[in-house]
């Protein structure tokens, strides 16, 4: 498919990232932006992510046969409104929050409104971050309509499914439960949990300075933008509470099992734990059974990640997935590598301990 003129509304990172995905996939002849902070928006024309940078909202969604808008979740209802008041038939207007119940609720009635949210991102904002391959592979909830004409959801699946992503379609009260439970009780439960730890102190010692890689794995997304996630606790508050009352729930009885002493309890919480991991990862992996981790002693210094999966790659090491996390300048930080196979593991822990990295290997799944 291609759009004779796309308009991106709010070219932040995920709007620059769209309309960058577009152009690649040749989705779109011309991509006009618009951002009421001028410097966002000169942010997006100097990465190329658009031909044209409008003054107003009315000049980019002139002539637009899809309009994309990717305002802040407070924003967002009233953004999607002044879009569709602004455009006629040509036009059908879809969106990328992270909650979408309160924005299909200020569209209800209008025929070219489907709902978006890409799943994924990054912890960098802003157009200099934004990247074409950001939604490859990625989930994209739709939210049409009871009365969303047939054609616009075509066409918005079309554009979606060329951008690199997988569209899904839900309701949007069950959008929201489903992103509470899987996003926002995460980074919710994340800064508890870093804030328990850093308002504790224990026989003198601050548990933050002997922190392991488990307290570092759970709180990866704590402290995240507080811009954009004080708004989507406060739009999604309902669906998150519930989430919140269930995991209380489930705590409640953990702590029951441990007063009891109930070894089997355990026992079985932890293979239930197990099981519903592996089924996660099977989503993403073709064999998460057959995953290793390697966890590797990095220092703080430009050209180590190149080096490290240069290298891999000269041997045909392939890589499934890798994190990064910086710790301090005089500590360095620890990259974590996912590679598929024992056989491999041991080759590329081989490989960097020759090259002087401290190298611990473990399977992902029984650890």
């Amino acid at each position: 498919m291609e759009l004779r003129r796309l308009a991106v509304i709010g070219t932040g990172l995920i709007g620059a990232s769209v309309a960058l995905a577009a152009r690649r996939a040749g989705a779109a002849a011309e991509v006009t932006g618009y951002d009421p902070d001028p410097a966002g928006l000169e942010a997006a024309v100097t990465r190329g992510a658009v031909d044209t940078a409008a003054g107003s909202l009315e000049e980019a969604v002139t002539g637009a046969e899809l309009a994309v808008v990717a305002a802040p979740v407070a924003q967002l209802a009233a953004q999607v409104r002044a879009v569709l008041e602004g455009t006629g038939d040509e036009t059908t207007v879809t969106d990328v929050g992270s909650t979408k119940a309160a924005v299909c609720a200020a569209a209800r009635g209008s025929a070219r409104f489907v709902g978006g949210h890409p799943v994924c991102g990054s912890e960098a904002r802003g157009a200099e971050h934004a990247t074409a391959e950001l939604f490859e592979g990625a989930s994209w909830f739709l939210t049409p309509l009871t009365e969303t004409d047939p054609a616009r959801y075509r066409l918005v699946h079309g554009f979606v499914s060329a951008l690199g992503a997988t569209p899904v379609a839900v309701d949007p009260e069950a959008h929201d439960r489903l992103v509470a439970l899987t996003s926002h009780l995460p980074h919710a439960l994340a800064n508890l949990l870093v804030n328990q730890a850093g308002a504790t102190r224990i026989e003198g010692h601050e548990p933050l300075a002997g922190a392991g890689g488990s307290l570092r794995d759970m709180t990866r997304v704590a402290g995240a933008n507080p811009r954009i996630w004080v708004d989507i606790f406060v739009e999604n508050a309902a669906p998150l509470r519930e989430s919140l009352a269930e995991h209380r729930r489930r705590v409640e009885q953990l702590e029951a099992a441990l007063d009891a002493g109930d070894a089997g309890f355990l026992a079985r919480w932890i293979g239930e734990a197990s099981g519903n991991r592996r089924r996660m990862l099977a989503d993403a992996f073709p064999d998460p059974g057959e995953l290793q981790q390697l966890r590797v002693h990095v220092p703080d210094r430009p050209g180590v990640l190149a080096g490290i999966t240069q290298a891999l790659g000269a041997e045909r090491i392939n890589i499934e997935d890798f994190e990064l996390h910086h710790v301090s300048p005089e500590r360095g930080g620890s990259l974590t590598l996912l590679v598929t196979g024992e056989d491999e593991a041991r080759r590329a822990a081989a490989l960097l301990e020759s090259q002087g990295y401290g190298v611990v290997v473990s399977p992902v799944l029984g650890q």
